[in-house]
């Protein structure tokens, strides 16, 4: 049986691409752990639209 923890999966969202108005959305799916970060994570991730690293927020 699996173990229930305190890690939980977040969607991350490039934050530069949504703002440049561009077709299509750049996101990443992780796990945090919400007991340790209870802040919303914020992360540099490649996007491949705009073909570079940009900051990734977490979103939902």
């Amino acid at each position: 049986m699996a173990k229930r923890g305190n890690r939980i999966q977040v969607i991350m969202e490039c934050t530069e691409h949504k703002t440049s108005g561009m077709p299509g959305t750049s996101r990443y799916i992780t796990t945090k752990n919400k007991k340790n970060t209870t802040e919303r994570l914020e992360l540099k991730k490649y996007n491949p639209i705009l073909k570079r690293k940009t900051v990734h927020k977490e979103i939902k």
